[in-house]
């Protein structure tokens, strides 16, 4: 677990540093400091509480036993609607994430390293295969190493994003963040097929059923953001 924390802080600081530095927007996403604190108190109480509630939610259905987890995925999804609460409950139209995207995008990609790493303990192994990818994490059995799968996918949409900020400055602003949101529900949502999880509901695991809800989420949104650009 120690090389997973270790993974865990270069993740986060290269996100903080990506964000500082270069992904910076022109102006304050929100212009009233006491509003943009307490914007920033919605977004971190969101995704602290999604990811541990989540986390652990899965944990407790999958291994029947209390068991402290943290989720990514719970984390975005408890994020994302704690600043649409936030954006509803004082009025703010359009999106506000875009520029967190890059950071989010490589934060997950490595991220997910330390999961591979760390192996059984981190329980985001794959199921068994025999798939030539297939990987031994220490029990014997070949199992879909999942993590680097995500890994990559994020660093190809990490690079999408990083051209499109480059190139078409205010297609990012107004797009990227619900591009983020409906990528990552959406290889989540195939990942998990490949995991050991318990299935909720209709043969889909609790984080594939918060992944419908950010793809419905993600299709409004860029269906909303388009029709307020062209107003």
């Amino acid at each position: 677990m120690v090389l997973h924390l270790l993974f865990d802080v270069l993740a986060y600081t290269l996100s903080i540093s990506l964000s500082l530095l270069f992904f910076r927007p022109p102006k304050p996403l929100i212009e009233d400091e006491n509003l943009r604190y307490r914007y920033y108190t919605y977004l971190i109480s969101g995704f602290v509480l999604g990811a541990l509630l989540f986390g652990t939610l899965n944990n407790v259905y999958s291994l029947h036993t209390l068991v402290l987890g943290k989720s990514i995925l719970g984390a975005i999804f408890g994020g994302t609607f704690a600043i649409e609460f936030f954006k509803k409950k004082h009025h703010i139209k359009g999106s506000t994430g875009a520029y967190f995207v890059p950071s989010l995008a490589v934060g997950i990609a490595v991220g997910r390293i330390g999961c591979f790493l760390t192996g059984l303990e981190d329980y985001t192994y794959g199921i068994e295969t025999t798939h030539l990818f297939g990987y031994d994490f220490g029990d014997g059995l070949l199992r879909h190493p999942v993590q680097l799968y995500e890994s990559a996918l994020m660093a190809l949409f990490l690079l999408f994003s990083v051209v499109t900020f480059i190139k078409n400055r205010l297609f990012f602003k107004h797009y990227m963040f619900y591009l983020f949101i409906l990528f990552y529900a959406t290889e989540r949502f195939f990942l998990e097929f490949l995991k050991p999880y318990e299935s909720m509901i209709a043969s889909l695991n609790l984080f594939q059923l918060l992944c419908l809800i950010l793809i419905f989420y993600a299709l409004y949104q860029l269906r909303s953001s388009h029709r307020l650009l062209r107003h």
